[in-house]
């Protein structure tokens, strides 16, 4: 039997990382079973056989704690429980839970551990599962780095096989045929005689008795839901406007709130003039918070309207206020005293730039917003010592201690509810925005309040995806590459979020450099070196984090390369490939896109890969370059999840993340003047139109080991692929993002 065909109770409460077989730090507290949080405030007759699955007199609830923020998490997470608890799609309810450690995430910390995801070996290994365990362990529950379906794939599916025991179980004690006798089917126990039991009937038995504490998987052959075409649980209501988001939460006696801070991040407030706003139509109050101050109304817009009549008189940034300055910060960066890393330096790169011509360029991309549609907002509700937050967030127990420690609240009286997301691209990993709601209700107790943040304030006050430069050489021999040495210069991105959640952050950042240090290439003399930048504006993770920019460093230089040593670009690839996965992901968007083919005048293909994630994607980007600008007519993608378990989510994903890339390559930046960004809205933060939209092509595959998430791997390619397309197009070769910056596009 595999190692997942039978598992007991306890490792599905500890998480996957038991099976590699405990370790030495922090043992005791990695074994012990973390507490069901569904117990609490359990009415009589319901049951909550796992933290995963709670059932009542209103059927089958199934807990989704990873972050609905538009990719589907909800349904991919109820698809795990229920393709083992056996209860019918159209039936399924889903819930994000409390707040807890009990929903740790075990995955997520391996992104940050100096290892590359092709990287199998003992040391590599344990460390993964190390990480794992100090996730477990400090209760991390969090939503990104693309890690919901690896983190739940096993421990949500026993939760959905305990709890179905656990019925039969119950069925047995109700009725007393023989547990070999009984079957499952559409939220029901199926006796002999063809009779059902309804889960929602054996509830009240089956929370009196103890789980089953050891399960067996079904087997991939008798899957129902994982692997097949599902429709998603939100995809009725998103199609008709019906979907609730945080900011379309209504309560009664509701009142309504926005706030306005210095627009020059690090900026302080010296003092501002409120008599206007006071005194206009349907303003409660004008509050002071930390930094600026916000205005509670009768409804949003006059808030937003009061708000704009507040006269303030703004400090300075605390970073430097212009961009050219912000660059040179950056250029200057490529000093000894700045390196953060070297975590690959193969061959000798030094002895090979002596054996001849060099070539050398220098690459840059720009900082860039977040800018989900849904802006930021959260409802508040501070009564007699309690504090209750409804907003989306990534990260609900992070923000519970923040609160705590910035307020006085204890976590014990604060609630988070997490509500469906208007989008994130990892905006949500932060929380700001609820410290100034909290403090509105701190000052105006007893009322809910809905603070919504004008699209302005939610632009200008983003932490944004990091700008970043390389410095590159490299040197080709006989027609092929032979060395290759990328410096890459940014903050770090790291440093930077975890301080605000409170974390102390040792050693290098390895955001600065990946998707570049961990490419599976044998390149003989191959190095690459992270630069750390002094912090200047605030940052923070976006779509893909560091290899959302890296990517275009990395790929587009490579290209050049292969390009000067007069290589196929899909051959040279090929050839320096050293991992198997990765190459039938190259050859497979090669026959996808007809590598190779002729292609008439005017027009060009360009290919990239990126390993990101774990994930090997390749694409393929085909453009015409016409009267009226560059036209991308065609997208080709394949990417290796090790097990696609829901095929129409999976090509969404990409599709979107295709799509994602290239509209922030084409035409997107933030760029500051005065201390602040001079784009603070979507005419100035302009993204792909539709009919600017190519066709987009997708075939996954399933050769590699482990499964793997996808809702951000197709973002890092596209870049650095429509580049080398234009290229093949033009002639011309583009190192700066955005792209628009050096050549024209249809519009």
């Amino acid at each position: 039997m595999s190692r997942l065909g039978k598992i007991a109770r306890r490792t599905f409460l500890i998480g996957s990382a038991a099976i590699v077989g405990g370790v030495a730090f922090g043992y005791y507290q990695y074994k012990k079973p973390v507490e069901n949080p569904l117990l609490d405030d359990l009415p009589d007759g319901a049951a909550a056989l796992t933290p995963y699955v709670r059932i009542d007199a209103d059927g089958v609830t199934i807990i989704t704690p990873r972050a609905d923020l538009g990719q589907g998490a909800y349904s991919i997470q109820a698809a795990l429980v229920a393709e083992e608890l056996d209860v019918a799609w159209q039936d399924i309810k889903v819930d994000p839970g409390p707040p807890s450690p009990a929903y740790f995430n075990s995955a997520v910390l391996g992104e940050g551990l100096p290892f590359a995801a092709t990287d199998d070996g003992f040391v590599a290994v344990n460390a993964r599962a190390v990480a794992g365990a100090v996730g477990k362990i400090m209760g991390v529950q969090i939503t990104g780095g693309s890690s919901t379906v690896p983190d739940a794939y096993e421990k949500m599916r026993v939760a959905g096989a305990v709890a179905r025991e656990t019925l039969k179980a119950a069925a047995v004690q109700q009725t007393g045929v023989a547990l070999a006798d009984l079957k499952t089917q559409d939220g029901a126990v199926i006796l002999p005689d063809g009779r059902e039991l309804a889960y929602t009937e054996l509830a009240p038995i089956a929370a009196t008795i103890e789980p089953v504490k050891e399960v067996t998987l079904r087997p991939e052959t008798e899957w129902k839901y994982l692997g097949k075409e599902m429709p998603r649980l939100d995809v009725v209501a998103k199609s008709t406007g019906t979907l609730p988001y945080g900011i379309d939460l209504e309560m009664e006696g509701m009142v309504y709130a926005t706030v306005r801070t210095n627009p020059r991040r690090g900026g302080v407030l010296n003092s501002y003039d409120a008599t206007a706003a006071e005194a206009a139509r349907g303003v409660l109050k004008v509050v002071p918070v930390r930094g600026g101050a916000g205005v509670i109304a009768d409804n949003t817009w006059r808030a937003f309207a009061a708000a704009d009549l507040i006269e303030f008189d703004w400090g300075p940034a605390s970073h430097p206020a212009e961009q050219d300055e912000i660059w040179a910060e950056v250029e200057a960066s490529f000093i000894a005293d700045r390196e953060d890393s070297q975590l690959k330096d193969e061959g000798d790169v030094e002895a090979e730039f002596t054996k001849g011509d060099t070539l050398e360029a220098s690459y840059r991309i720009p900082f860039l917003a977040h800018a989900p549609l849904e802006p930021m907002n959260a409802t508040v509700l501070y009564e007699d010592g309690r504090l209750d937050v409804w907003t989306g967030t990534q990260i609900p127990l992070f923000m519970i201690a923040n609160i705590d420690r910035e307020y006085g609240l204890t976590a014990e009286n604060i609630q988070i509810h997490n509500l469906y997301s208007g989008g994130s691209f990892g905006r949500r990993l932060e929380d700001q925005y609820v410290h100034q709601a909290v403090e509105l209700a701190m000052a105006h107790q007893g009322v809910p309040i809905k603070m919504t943040w004008s699209r302005e304030e939610d632009m200008t006050h983003d932490f944004p995806r990091p700008l970043a430069m390389s410095k590159a050489r490299g040197r080709v021999e006989n027609g092929a590459v032979t060395g290759f040495d990328l410096g890459i210069a940014a903050p770090s991105v790291t440093s930077s979020q975890m301080s605000r959640l409170g974390m102390p952050v040792m050693g290098p950042d390895l955001m600065i450099v990946a998707g570049a240090w961990d490419q599976p290439f044998d390149i003989p003399n191959y190095r690459v070196t992270g630069y750390r930048v002094p912090e200047m504006v605030p940052i923070s993770s976006w779509r893909s984090v560091g290899a959302s920019g890296n990517a275009f460093l990395h790929e587009g230089f490579l290209d050049e390369l292969i390009h000067a040593a007069g290589a196929d670009p899909l051959e040279e690839r090929l050839r320096l490939c050293s991992h198997d996965v990765s190459r039938k992901v190259l050859e497979a968007v090669g026959e996808m896109s007809d590598w190779g083919s002729p292609m008439a005048e005017g027009r060009g293909r360009g290919l990239a890969f990126t390993l990101s994630f774990g994930v090997p994607v390749a694409e393929v980007v085909e453009v015409t370059n016409t009267d009226d600008g560059i036209q991308i007519d065609k997208v080709f993608v394949a990417a290796d999840v090790g097990r696609i378990l829901d095929p129409i989510n999976f090509e969404n994903q990409v599709q979107g993340g295709v799509i994602w890339g290239l509209s922030h390559a084409v035409m997107s930046e933030l760029t500051y003047s005065d201390g602040q960004p001079e784009q603070n809205n979507f005419d100035g933060f302009e993204s792909m139109r539709m009919f600017q939209a190519p066709e987009v092509f997708v075939r996954g595959l399933e050769n590699a080991s482990k499964i793997r998430g996808i809702g951000e791997p197709a973002v890092p390619p596209a870049a650095p692929a429509l580049a080398n397309a234009i290229f093949a197009a033009t002639g011309q070769r583009i190192r700066e993002m955005p792209l628009q910056r050096h050549i024209d596009f249809v519009y």
